[in-house]
């Protein structure tokens, strides 16, 4: 089973990312396409195991604006290093949705991004297997504070230091 960072730590990543288009639904944990979710939400109550969604860099995150409560996971996709597209939509989902479930980051995730996609409301992480995950999760610790405000900090530092 494939590795992860949950909460700074490594962990089991127990969940099936699935492609479009989908055949068939594993048993399981199991991340659906947004596109998918869209369509056949409705149908997945039977789903013998959780049901989350994941987005491409491209898609909107007000798509699921009705969605995120039932949703314990929903993964952001770095489909390059240069999109940091993903750091937006985890924002929007933890200040103006409200999301409390897990925010997880897939795709080329690099783990000079994790300090920052924490910041931003990731919880989890799901980085290449050749990647130290221990050294993974003490990166998320390289810097002792962020100077501007962030999903883990609703003050910038000079508020914070008067």
């Amino acid at each position: 089973m494939q590795k992860m960072l949950s909460h700074g730590a490594v962990a089991e990543n127990n969940w099936t990312v699935l492609q479009m288009p989908v055949e068939t639904i594993p048993q399981g944990n199991i991340l659906l396409p947004l596109k998918y979710w869209l369509e056949h939400s409705a149908e997945l109550d039977q789903q013998a195991g959780l049901v989350g969604v994941w987005l491409e860099s491209d898609e909107e995150i007000e798509a699921l604006a009705d969605d995120v409560a039932q949703l314990p996971v929903i993964a952001l996709n770095f489909p390059k290093f240069v999109d940091g597209r993903g750091f937006s939509s985890a924002r929007l989902l933890r200040d103006r949705y409200d999301y409390q479930g897990e925010i997880r980051a897939i795709g080329n995730v690099i783990q000079d991004q994790l300090f920052m996609l924490q910041r931003c409301g990731f919880s989890q992480f799901c980085l290449a297997d050749e990647v130290d995950l221990e050294a993974a999760a003490k990166s998320l610790n390289d810097f002792s504070d962020g100077y501007q405000t962030g999903a883990d900090q609703a003050q910038p530092l000079f508020k914070r230091l008067r």
